[in-house]
């Protein structure tokens, strides 16, 4: 039992600064130049972004056309089933 951290009081920390309202950060961003590593990492984040977002509208596309190829297949399966069954009715005709 460490009955020595009782009697010690934490420091006093200073307060922190507001945050940078969104207007000062795209100022700033605006002016940095493009040897400024923060305007080359955010066109870097800016392009990332982009491709994933393309990325998942991709994918959303290829779901959905699943989706529809499975309803598609569907259809043709039970086409397919009233053609052998009309076949099967012509041939008991003849």
């Amino acid at each position: 039992m460490n009955l020595g951290s009782k009697g010690k009081k934490r420091p006093v920390l200073p307060s922190r600064p507001e945050p940078p309202s969104v207007e000062r950060i795209l100022e700033d961003m605006s002016r940095a130049g493009p040897e400024d590593r923060c305007s080359r990492s955010g066109r870097r984040a800016g392009k990332r972004f982009n491709q994933v977002r393309h990325f998942l509208l991709l994918q959303q596309r290829l779901q959905e056309a699943g989706a529809e190829l499975h309803k598609k297949r569907a259809v043709l399966e039970d086409a397919g089933v009233q053609l052998e069954n009309d076949v099967a009715k012509v041939r008991v005709k003849t």
